[in-house]
């Protein structure tokens, strides 16, 4: 922006004007300031200078800041085409197994607690308003329950303890179908438009059946709760986070595992699904970020100055010793 440069360097040339002008009335008493000598101190030699640059960039970072369109966070939410958005898909296993309390770093959590805490902190990292997510719960068998919500409160409210396997009937854990539901869904999408994102025990995960994904899934994540080395009893039986049966998975559909029982998925690891924006992979310093931090540190620049100036611009105190 040519305008705000031009504003800079005709404040610049004015207040140099201004400065010459103060320095020779200066040097006409310059003793009464400096003592005998007269001799200018190297605050008071440098602050002329320091006056320039700090009026020049005050005035280019308010013009610039004047001229850039404002940003507004309205409440409305502007639609977004089907061919820009981008999609998370999330496959959730609610079998009776995640209810038991095994997880987190004092085993104080449910495993559905802890899968809720998990997708959570995920989803605050994001940064995409073009993000849309798609929630699939699985149990002996698969339902979709949120279909491409931008609101991320719909999809943290069923994360918040709700039971969902109530609604389907009672047997074995199905995680296939879930992923069976999750690629019919995504088989609409364009290519390379969505993350799948995969959180289970691992319970009861049968070794073939595994569906294909369609183009449109660019990344996959299967995230494994529950103790993985000491099991719990349901039905009879000992559970625990199957983890090799989930890194089979993230295998077979060319993903990554995260074993979400004691920590939270790394950064590096989101950065690396491409079609998934985080915080810390897409924080930028814009012309407006630029334009505030120079009209910060000039105007401050300008008021801290005058006090340099009395305390530090010269030894001489006039008076009696």
């Amino acid at each position: 922006m040519f305008f705000p440069i031009l504003v800079a360097a005709t404040t610049a040339v004015l207040a140099t004007g201004a400065e010459v002008l103060h320095s020779m009335r200066i040097r006409k008493v310059r003793h009464l300031a400096f003592g005998t000598t007269g001799g200018f101190s190297a605050l008071t030699i440098l602050a002329p200078i320091l006056r320039v640059l700090f009026l020049g960039g005050l005035a280019w970072a308010l013009t610039t800041l004047y001229l850039l369109e404002p940003k507004a966070h309205r409440s409305e939410v502007k639609e977004i085409e089907a061919k820009e958005r981008r999609h998370l898909l999330l496959v959730l296993d609610v079998s009776p197994s995640m209810k038991l309390k095994d997880s987190g770093e004092d085993s104080g959590l449910t495993r559905t607690q802890r899968s809720s805490k998990l997708v959570q902190s995920l989803l605050k990292r994001t940064t995409d308003d073009k993000l849309h997510i798609t929630m699939v719960a699985v149990y002996n068998g698969a339902k979709p329950v949120v279909q491409e919500s931008r609101d991320l409160e719909v999809i943290l409210n069923f994360l918040d303890g709700m039971d969902m396997s109530s609604v389907f009937p009672v047997g074995k854990t199905r995680l296939f179908d879930g992923l069976e539901e999750a690629a019919k869904i995504a088989r609409e999408w364009p290519s390379n438009s969505a993350t799948l994102l995969l959180v289970s025990d691992g319970d009861t995960v049968p070794a073939t059946g595994m569906p294909k994904m369609p183009p449109s899934i660019d990344g996959v994540l299967v995230m494994g709760v529950g103790n993985p080395t000491k099991g719990s009893m349901i039905d009879g039986r000992q559970s625990r986070q199957d983890v090799g049966a989930l890194q089979q998975i993230a295998s077979r559909l060319g993903g990554q595992y995260h074993d979400g029982n004691m920590r939270h998925v790394p950064s590096s690891v989101l950065d690396g699904l491409s079609s998934l924006k985080t915080d810390e992979g897409n924080f930028k310093l814009t012309l407006r970020e630029y334009a505030l931090i120079t009209g910060v540190s000039s105007a401050l620049g300008l008021a801290i100055l005058p006090l340099l100036l009395y305390f530090f611009a010269s030894p001489f105190k006039p008076g009696p010793s």
